[in-house]
């Protein structure tokens, strides 16, 4: 009779063999990765201008391993990097993953994370060419740096918006912090009861929007097709609300939104509905949608007014008419932004 074989743990493998095992894992899809991962640092060629962006998921702030699954959880944080580059007009090419992984987490549970990272890179063709790998005394930290190329007359800055501007947003809003509160509620209702199973079976949409979120690379596709540059743009991370002031601020502009043109999902109008919750609140405030929000000429109006991807929610002022929301009989509301704010006690 065969003995079992023993598994292999963290602590056996330890930082290089982990690394290895990783790496080999690891494959190219861009043409300019002249060296990724096993050498001090990588080498790309480029003779575009090169745009860096980095975002870091921390344990017990960004993500709660109670209710997340860790291959969703490596394939978002590749979204929430390169929504950044897309949100500049331009197309991510690479990224370094740097994770801090404490005791708790076993190698089966890395080999999980990393699938998930795998796996968006396959999607968005993005190729790893390095990382690091550390040690840390609580929890899971992800960092990721992400590296995307674009032509300089193609990339849009969130400063370009001008008056009488159209304000546009892709998707629909508000399901992903719909289905974070979802989550939140079914963990509460199972700590109080471990025998009861969680009720998530009609809430498909609004729980891949918080747990498997995608990168709008379609919209930046369609742009190039259609002739489109944005005057201005930014990725939907902190709340509808927060990233209109992020680009009137920039823009020094102001802006008119149009309560009933904001796109909500009837999945999340629903359950919004069921925990007391405006809907426009939820869209206004949620975050974590990454959609993009982007201002055009209204000269392009005609080219995407057709796009069921793409919905028209305001338009661009003077500074002095101030950032408002528009309601039922044209009623003016100073509009707030109460979105995420990670130094909010």
């Amino acid at each position: 009779m065969n003995e079992e074989k023993e598994a292999v743990t963290l602590k056996d493998l330890g930082e290089f063999g982990l690394i290895d095992r990783i790496t080999k894992k690891i494959k190219s899809y861009q043409k300019n990765t002249k060296l990724g991962p096993g050498d001090d640092a990588a080498v790309i060629k480029s003779q575009n201008n090169i745009l860096v962006s980095s975002d870091m998921l921390v344990e017990g702030v960004h993500f709660d391993m109670s209710f997340t699954p860790l291959k969703h959880l490596g394939y978002k944080s590749v979204i929430v990097n390169i929504s950044d580059i897309y949100a500049m007009n331009a197309i991510p090419t690479h990224i370094t993953v740097n994770l801090g992984i404490s005791s708790k987490y076993t190698l089966e549970a890395i080999d999980e994370l990393y699938d998930g990272i795998l796996l968006a890179c396959k999607k968005y063709k993005v190729d790893i060419i390095g990382g690091d790998i550390t040690s840390c005394l609580n929890g899971l930290t992800i960092s990721i740096t992400v590296i995307g190329e674009g032509n300089e007359n193609e990339i849009v800055r969130r400063s370009g918006a001008k008056e009488n501007d159209l304000l546009v947003t892709t998707g629909d809003l508000g399901g992903a912090y719909m289905g974070l509160n979802v989550l939140q509620r079914e963990k509460e209702v199972w700590k109080n009861n471990q025998n009861m199973q969680p009720e998530l079976d009609n809430f498909n949409y609004i729980l891949e929007r918080q747990l498997k979120p995608e990168a709008r690379k379609d919209i930046i596709e369609s742009f190039k097709d259609n002739n489109i540059k944005p005057t201005s743009m930014i990725d939907i991370s902190d709340g509808l609300a927060s990233e209109i002031f992020h680009i009137c601020k920039s823009s020094n502009v102001g802006c008119q939104v149009y309560e009933d043109k904001i796109p909500i999902d009837s999945e999340t109008y629903k359950t919004s509905m069921d925990f007391n919750i405006n809907p426009t609140i939820s869209a206004l405030n949620g975050g974590e949608d990454y959609e993009l929000l982007f201002t055009i000429n209204q000269k392009d109006y005609e080219k995407i007014k057709n796009d069921p991807k793409i919905t028209v929610i305001g338009h661009i002022t003077k500074k002095d008419q101030g950032i408002n929301l528009v309601g039922k009989g044209n009623t003016l509301t100073p509009l707030k932004a109460q979105g995420w704010n990670h130094f909010n006690s």
